[in-house]
Formats: structure tokens, sequence, C-alpha cells
């Protein structure tokens, strides 16, 4: 089955996400279109990145993803498409790419090399034809010319000791919770046979939890979420707002002696 992924920062309220899905179907109609988002805020890399990483491994291997997140910020930015992790990718060299995988690429090019096209919606003109493409079988060699490298933007990372994790929020999601970037496997492996205590915005707390529903209403749960990465909420309330936290936010796990 051919699918294309479709991430943008169009919105929903214009023609833009349509005329990207028209222009992939005008090349083959037989394509399967997933939305994963459009609500990324303009230009916001992180969120696209936190997006895009989070749920491209849940489609088979093959799968091509269309990313038009700030494509059309800077004149310098290439059109590029990439195999990486067996899943075709397709969108600008903004740096984006470089945050959803720690591996290394196994194929890159350039595209728009040949009767270069200037446009101010690449997004259709250039990255729909390319998805379509790579969805329909084209092998990815004949879309352009072969690059060594692409740019990788730099998200925060979590810094561990025998004694402590410092991480930050990477994401505020829909219902106001946090999400950092302290995996459950550093957790493991530091807070063996020790007590622990979480800090964020001057709360302090000594329980993680399992499930949201261990909180009552109103009250703060703190968990490891579906992705391995520990989140904090409230019960029936939105977290970032009650507790004054927000993108890249401190968050501590100290670990007694």
């Amino acid at each position: 089955m051919a699918i294309i992924t479709l991430l943008t920062d169009s919105g929903e309220s214009d023609h833009y996400v349509a005329a990207i899905k028209a222009r992939i179907l005008s090349i083959n109609p037989g394509i399967t279109l997933v939305d994963i988002t459009h609500q990324v805020q303009p230009g916001d890399l992180a969120h696209a990145g936190f997006v895009l990483r989070s749920v491209f491994r849940d489609f088979p291997k093959g799968t091509t993803h269309l990313a038009g997140v700030h494509a059309t910020a800077s004149q310098q930015d290439a059109c590029i498409a990439m195999q990486l992790e067996d899943h075709f990718f397709v969108g600008a060299d903004n740096g984006l790419f470089g945050l959803i995988s720690e591996k290394n690429h196994q194929q890159l090019v350039e595209l728009n090399q040949i009767n270069a096209l200037k446009t101010t919606f690449p997004e259709k003109e250039i990255f729909a034809p390319a998805a379509a493409k790579l969805a329909s079988g084209v092998n990815i060699t004949t879309l352009g010319k072969p690059m060594p490298f692409f740019k990788k933007a730099i998200d925060r990372q979590m810094k561990a000791t025998k004694k402590q994790i410092v991480g930050h929020v990477i994401r505020v999601d829909y219902f106001g919770n946090l999400i950092t970037n302290i995996t459950r496997e550093a957790f493991d492996i530091l807070s063996q046979e020790k007590s622990y205590t979480i800090q964020f915005g001057g709360e302090r707390f000594k329980r993680i939890h399992s499930a949201y529903y261990q909180a009552d209403e109103g009250e703060c749960f703190i968990l490891f979420n579906a992705l391995g990465l520990l989140e904090i909420g409230i019960n029936r309330g939105n977290a970032s707002e009650l507790l004054g936290l927000s993108y890249d936010s401190t968050v501590n796990i100290l670990f007694d002696d």
C-alpha cells in the first residue's frame, strides 16, 4: 500500500492542505493520505519534530512523510528527499529532520535541481510530486542530486548523573500536559534502590504514577507515557496553566544517597 503522511503548519481554514493533497492524487489517485497534523504553530520546528519523531515509526516501513513546516523561511533552504530508518521524508532542509532520529540517513537528494522551479508554495509544487513518486515506487536517486548531509536542528538534551537527572519540557500537549525529555530508561537505571524527589516549578513530589486516573481530580500526576517520556499533568486540569510551566521549563529528579 502506498502511504503518504502529511505534517504542516498550514492550518485547516484555507486551501493549502487540500491543494497539496490534490497534487499528490493527480499523480497517483491510489495513494493513501494520512494527516498527522496541520496545527503546528507557524515555523515551530520543535513542535513539528516532536510530533513526527513520536509517530513516524508506527507507519509501515517504506511510508513517505511530507513535512511542510517553515518551508519558505529561507531561500538558502534546499528542498530535499531522504531515506531514513527505511522511511522516506520530503521537505525543506531547515533543520527539522535532524530532530526526528539520531540515526544516519540512508540516502539523501536535493530536489528541484533540473529546470528549477521558483514557487511560493513548495509544499504543492515540489514536495507533493516528489512524495507521490516515492510512494509510487520511484527510486529516490532519480529525483535529484545526491547530498552528503542535511541541516540538523538540536533539541534540548537530558543530562544525567548518579545524583540527578535534569530535563526540560519539550512539548505542552493539547490537554496542557507537560511532556519532558526525561526517559524511563535513564530513570530506571539511576533509581535502583534509591528514593527520589521530582522538582519543577516550586513543586516537589516523591511518587511516579502508572496511570492518569491514580491522581484524584485536580491533583497532579507524574508518569512515563507511551513514548517512555516523563509526563506531568493535572487530572481534569491544564498543568501548563496551573503550574506555570511551558516549553523548555526545567524538571529535576534528585536521587538520595
